[in-house]
């Protein structure tokens, strides 16, 4: 099978600890485009968080992709067109608010190029901001927060520590319902996303939108948000980082991020024809 799609998941994955592409990392990514493969980004960053990297890999020039919002945005680097977009209807907000304070857990979403947080220096949120390269508006009161965000949103992020949020989980699935999509992108951001979206669910709309096959598709991922990507592509593929449940789901494990993994998969099976 040729593979001419490439997907991949950004923190632990593309990026060193040091959230920084390697030198030969890049190095294969760029011959794959000289020859004609297509490199998708799929992160759940929002766009702007994206696009340094999109920009480093020259995706514009080459016919890349951006997959932000954890699939609830499409969008086309050469031509800048929204391919997908879903967002949560204006009418949750509230409730996904009421629900952080509830359980006692920050909420961060986006407007924009900025964040929207309730506490701009918890350590999560700066680390989104850091990451993504975002300023935060903080609005630490909650009914000064329900009333801002009254326009639809891509998704929000409640945040805490890990072992916590792990509890937190099942209640806001079960406050909400089936209309969402609820899961954890990292042990210490929840995620509350339009019903039906994920990596996955968004790759296949790309196919649609693109006329490429899943079988001609390599996807590689660390994270829970990843499995369903990993699960769909031709190719799923595990970081040797990647939590169990990943691991155990992919049709290959490659080495870590921080000792070029993605780089050993392009050479491997793009490169070497």
């Amino acid at each position: 099978m040729e593979y001419k799609i490439i997907v991949l998941d950004l923190d632990g994955t593309l990026t060193n600890r040091d959230k920084v592409i390697t030198p030969r990392t890049k190095e294969a990514l760029m011959k794959a485009q000289e020859m004609g493969k297509i490199v998708v980004l799929a992160s759940g960053r929002p766009t702007p968080g994206v696009m340094p990297l999109a920009k480093e890999l020259e995706l514009s020039r080459y016919g890349g992709y951006i997959l932000s919002f954890n699939g609830g945005m499409i969008v086309s680097c050469s031509t800048g067109e929204v391919v997908f977009s879903s967002q949560l209807p204006a009418q949750v907000n509230s409730r996904v608010i009421d629900l952080a304070a509830e359980h006692r857990v920050d909420i961060m979403t986006y407007e924009g190029d900025h964040i929207i947080a309730s506490n701009a220096s918890y350590q999560y949120i700066a680390l989104e901001s850091r990451v993504c390269h975002m300023e935060v508006k903080e609005i630490p009161q909650i009914e000064a927060m329900k009333n801002y965000v009254t326009f639809p949103v891509p998704k929000f992020i409640l945040t805490d520590d890990g072992d916590y949020l792990v509890t937190v989980e099942p209640k806001v699935k079960a406050a909400l319902g089936k209309n969402y999509s609820v899961y954890r992108s990292d042990p210490y951001y929840l995620e509350v996303l339009p019903k039906g979206i994920d990596k996955a669910k968004s790759l296949e709309r790309f196919l649609e939108v693109t006329g490429y096959r899943r079988e001609e598709m390599i996807a590689c991922g660390d994270g829970y948000n990843d499995l369903s990507m990993i699960r769909f592509a031709g190719l799923g593929v595990a970081m040797e980082n990647g939590v169990l449940p990943v691991r155990q789901a992919a049709d290959y494990i490659t080495q870590s991020n921080n000792d070029d993994g993605v780089a050993l998969v392009v050479e491997k099976f793009m490169l070497s024809l």
